[in-house]
């Protein structure tokens, strides 16, 4: 190095004669104008000089780079930055025939983010609101919001008027068609009677043919009321199956086991069959089974390609910021969010907090491998 420094100081030394040689100096207006020969001769030496100084210039360069680059490389480096910062930008090397010889610059790989977070809301996958099937007046409520309900249990009693008369309208028939049949069933034995009398008359000639087949077809029409008779009955049998499900609709239970989770019904108020209700609000009530919680979380959909079904995560609820629970991923949505840019996760959660309800603000955060260790 030090080589490197006492020929760079000479071959300054050498340069700077040159061109202090070929700078114009002020001299005195005494000096005599040079003779046309020493014109001539002046021009092509300082052509020569100037030739031999870009020479020097051009080889000496290299040397001057590694200079710089040493000097570079022992300053000190407020911003943080290694000294290869200088080397990577302007990489070169000298061969044995004094060339330059530029190497490619080598670039690290960028880590790539070494967690995903995103925020969601406690989802209850089993929850239905519950209506009333068919319109009534409300006699009774069962329960309260919060309670517990099994599979089953009564929740709400409706009245219906016109469906208790629907029923003994229905009753009544039966009992009419039932009469019908009794009185079609006697016409037809008294029929078959006198088609077996005449049968036995026509055989000993005693009556003629045309009496017989009078008989015959009486018989008939006998038979087939009786039959006419028995789909009457069995059509208000069917009339009363339908009156009586209208009236045990009107007592609703419980689908399933789970807790109230909204009230909406008072007794006293008339609600409208299920088939012309389409808002929430005009339903009973809600129930929820809360003991299968699930988180439903945003994250950016750029985070699409390191997301995949069993990442494992934690979770904080913001109603418990000092208990933060595990989860797994399930699923991914089909579709990802225009509006928001989003794509949801659904999570499996472990150990939840006691106190954890639906529609409860979650924070997640999935930690990844970056990229970067990935590769060493």
């Amino acid at each position: 190095m030090n080589t490197h420094l006492n020929l760079g100081t000479e071959h300054e030394r050498k340069l700077a004669e040159t061109l202090k040689s070929l700078s114009l100096e002020f001299v005195s207006h005494n000096i005599k104008t040079p003779k046309p020969m020493r014109r001539r001769l002046a021009l092509p030496a300082g052509l020569s000089a100037l030739a031999a100084a870009i020479i020097g210039v051009i080889l000496y360069q290299p040397i001057v780079v590694r200079h710089m680059e040493t000097t570079v490389a022992a300053l000190p480096n407020p911003a943080g930055t290694t000294a290869d910062t200088f080397s990577v930008s302007r990489e070169a090397d000298v061969d044995q025939g004094g060339r330059k010889a530029e190497r490619p610059a080598t670039r690290k790989p960028v880590p790539t983010a070494s967690e995903i977070t995103g925020s969601g809301v406690v989802v209850a996958p089993r929850m239905t609101t519950v209506f009333s099937k068919y319109e009534g007046r409300i006699t009774h409520i069962a329960v309260e919001a919060g309670d517990r309900v099994e599979a089953g249990q009564i929740l709400v009693t409706l009245e219906d008027a016109g469906a208790r008369f629907a029923l003994y309208q229905a009753e009544a028939a039966r009992a009419a068609a039932q009469l019908v049949l009794a009185s079609r069933t006697i016409d037809l034995s008294q029929a078959r009677a006198s088609l077996d009398r005449t049968e036995i008359l026509a055989l000993k000639d005693a009556t003629s043919h045309q009496t017989l087949e009078e008989t015959r077809t009486a018989a008939i029409r006998a038979s087939n009321a009786v039959a006419q008779a028995k789909q009457d009955l069995a059509r208000t049998g069917l009339t009363i199956r339908i009156a009586e499900e209208a009236i045990a609709e009107l007592t609703v239970h419980a689908p399933f086991a789970g807790t109230v989770t909204r009230l909406g019904a008072q007794v006293g108020d008339t609600v409208l069959a299920r088939a012309d209700s389409v808002r929430e609000s005009q339903s009973l009530l809600t129930i929820t089974d809360t003991t299968v919680l699930v988180i439903d979380a945003d994250v950016a959909e750029t985070n699409i390609a390191s997301l995949k079904p069993g990442l494992h995560g934690e979770a904080v609820l913001d109603g418990f910021p000092g208990q933060p629970f595990a989860f797994t991923v399930l699923r991914l949505a089909p579709v990802a969010s225009t509006e928001k840019g989003t794509i949801t996760l659904r999570l499996s959660l472990t150990n939840p907090p006691a106190g954890i309800r639906p529609n409860m603000a979650a924070r997640i955060r999935i930690p990844l491998i970056s990229q970067g260790d990935t590769t060493r």
